[in-house]
């Protein structure tokens, strides 16, 4: 399946059309949002990579010692604390040409594992209500549907307390 690793600079085109190919426009993050994502917390995005060295899959998101993920963490990556003890997840994708192998698990698995062993106090991140369960399958609780209005859709606000 190949390795995980952190985003680089260079990873920003693969990283937006991956992102563009998982979520609507008004959901998915812009490339300048992407962009300036990297230069505050790259080493918050998790990148699953084929031998072959393509990426397959990504989770992003920040550190913060906020409890509840709100919509203005999505553009202002200035929010970012190095010490938070949260992670709020804003992606979790996989490339089309990779989806059902469970490379999006095994890159979830790979962030719970470093949160972890971080000390963190948790993860949280907002779903679509089909999503419920793949969440809930490594522990994460629905708190519910969240204040987002994220896209002007329905979330529901998932968390994984350690």
């Amino acid at each position: 399946m190949g390795d995980i690793r952190h985003a680089l600079p260079g990873d920003l085109d693969v990283l937006t059309t991956i992102e563009a190919a998982s979520y609507p426009p008004a959901e998915g993050a812009s490339k300048k949002s992407i962009r300036e994502r990297l230069a505050h917390f790259s080493d918050c995005f998790w990148l699953l990579e084929t031998e072959e060295k393509e990426v397959t899959a990504f989770i992003n998101g920040m550190l913060t010692n906020k409890t509840e993920l709100t919509d203005e963490m999505y553009d202002h990556p200035e929010l970012h604390r190095e010490n938070g003890r949260w992670l709020m997840i804003f992606s979790v994708v996989t490339h089309p040409r990779y989806r059902g192998q469970g490379y999006a698990s095994r890159v979830m698995e790979r962030v719970i594992e470093d949160m972890r062993g971080q000390k963190r106090s948790g993860i949280v991140l907002t779903c679509k209500e089909g999503l419920l369960p793949f969440y809930a399958r490594f522990g994460f609780v629905n708190e519910g549907i969240s204040a987002s209005t994220h896209g002007d859709v329905t979330w529901y606000q998932m968390r994984l307390t350690f």
